[in-house]
């Protein structure tokens, strides 16, 4: 491609990413008004749990059919699946709808974080990438700014539905930029779509999900409908892994799972449990445990946004000097340093201390992440990448998935045991914040603390599951250096 065309292709794919991180930002940050105003506080985890679920059923689909018709068509249309769930979920008038809704939400969200990365790769070399995902970084820090402000803004002056609705404009000026500046040329072929592997993968992860999901962190997750769900999808995955063995167009290459990819998948899998732990639950303590209001709380957590863009510019130019495994391990044990001082955070902690806290975490998940995924993507070739970058993104959906609904488990566990443990003997998870569903006596002050000491809990599990990852990364075996133009896209792929 001309530099011109990778120019317009870069803005693109920036306002791709630009519709999901400000969706990703806002809800994040609206969470707490939207559970008061519906009365679903122990339905958090749901939210967006079931959100990650459907993204995660259609992760590997959308890495496919990117493969065999084109990424362009691909994104555009889990753009405008994406926009569909967008307009529903500002629709929804109670928790049920809003899950509801945001399964579609996820269906095509699944795309602009899947088919962009693979784009990424087939047109830009190595030594460019880390520019390029930087300047894709920073319009997560672009959003992170632009998004809790415009979500506070929306929030205070009409309402918490209005996050939703903001995704429209967006997403139909992508379309339309997507439509006007990037030209593919897709070799037609008679294609095998795989229905059989298609439909196998998703019952053996809904029913591997539907473990965590069901769960409501008030009974052991060692059930017999577990064990059942468990067993099933266990049986599930066997039968994919002979279905994909004899499809000539299988929905997973058996063959990008190489040793360092499969390290970096199950790292990859662990590390973005926590990230979206923090995404969620630093919100929750600053605003109904510190006290801040959703704008306040929103410009608290920009810094990790911040450092994030700045850490993954230079990713690439350290890969190829020192090797993604060196760069992997500096950016999981900087990510394991920086979850410490989240332990000591308190009621009056001082505002300077939390954005330096913020900051310094977010080099870490900026190189680590960025790192993860640029292995990946050289991890094979230009004709199996799509698959490859689809298998990892499902990855990290389900550690998203899982993590998500973990926590969301430990924490309402933990919040029952602080009640327990204060003596206060009737209460509503659902509606936590209304002092008339306690008995006499029990103050904001009480329920405060209790809240406080739940977050710290999930606070400590990110460090141990982080520390988790620092060993699986000083295991990895390095990743293979394959030459430029195995993974590089042909000339003729892309029109000029």
């Amino acid at each position: 491609m001309t530099p011109a065309a990778k120019n317009k292709l870069v803005l693109a794919l920036s306002l791709a990413m630009f519709l999901a991180a400000v969706e990703g930002t806002i809800v994040t940050l609206a969470i707490p008004t939207i559970v008061k105003d519906l009365q679903g506080f122990d339905l958090i985890s749901h939210v967006f749990s079931v959100y990650l679920i459907t993204g995660a059923v259609a992760t590997p689909i959308y890495g496919k059919l990117s493969d065999l018709y084109g990424r362009k068509r691909t994104l555009m249309a889990g753009i405008a699946i994406f926009l569909v769930g967008s307009a529903l979920c500002g629709l929804a008038q109670n928790m049920t709808m809003l899950i509801i809704f945001r399964a579609i939400q996820g269906i095509g969200a699944s795309a602009i974080f899947v088919v962009p990365m693979a784009i990424v790769g087939d047109v830009f070399p190595l030594r460019e990438r880390g520019t390029i995902q930087g300047a894709l970084s920073m319009v997560w820090g672009i959003a992170g700014l632009f998004g809790p402000f415009l979500g506070g803004l929306l929030i205070d002056l009409l309402s918490w539905h209005w996050i939703f609705f903001i995704n429209i404009p967006f997403g139909l000026l992508t379309i339309f930029i997507l439509q006007t500046t990037f030209s593919e040329k897709i070799n037609r072929r008679a294609h095998h779509i795989d229905y059989p592997g298609i439909l196998t993968l998703t019952a053996a992860l809904l029913a591997f999900l539907a473990i965590f999901v069901l769960g409501d962190g008030s009974s052991s997750i060692f059930t017999l409908r577990n064990g059942l769900l468990l067993l099933c999808s266990l049986v599930l995955l066997v039968v994919f892994y002979r279905i994909e063995r004899r499809s000539p167009e299988p929905i997973v290459p058996l063959d990008v799972l190489t040793k360092s990819s499969v390290f970096v998948n199950v790292i990859a899998l662990l590390f973005m449990g926590v990230l979206l732990g923090i995404d969620v639950y630093t919100p929750i303590y600053l605003q109904n445990v510190m006290g801040f209001s959703p704008l306040i709380a929103g410009l608290l957590v920009l810094p990790i946004s911040i450092s994030w863009m700045l850490a993954s510019i230079p990713v690439g130019r350290f890969i190829h000097r020192f090797g993604g495994k060196r760069v992997n391990v500096i950016g999981a044990a900087l990510t394991l340093f920086g979850l410490v001082p989240l332990l000591f955070f308190t009621r009056s902690s001082p505002v300077l201390f939390i954005i330096v806290v913020l900051f310094f975490l977010g080099i870490g998940l900026g190189i680590a992440v960025s790192t993860q995924t640029m292995i990946i993507q050289d991890s094979v070739g230009f004709e199996q990448r799509g698959a490859a970058v689809g298998l990892n993104s499902l990855v990290r959906t389900l550690g998203q998935t899982i993590g998500i609904s973990a926590f969301g488990a430990v924490f309402n566990a933990s919040i029952v045991g602080g009640f327990v443990k204060a003596d206060i003997t009737r209460y509503d998870l659902g509606n936590l914040y209304d002092l008339t569903a306690y008995q006499a006596g029990v103050s904001w002050e009480q329920i405060v603390a209790v809240l406080a000491d739940a977050i710290h809990v999930i606070y400590l599990i990110f460090f141990v599951v982080m520390l988790l990852c620092v060993l699986l990364s000083l295991l990895m075996p390095k990743p293979p250096v394959l030459p430029e133009s195995a993974v590089a896209e042909p000339d003729d792929a892309l029109e000029q």
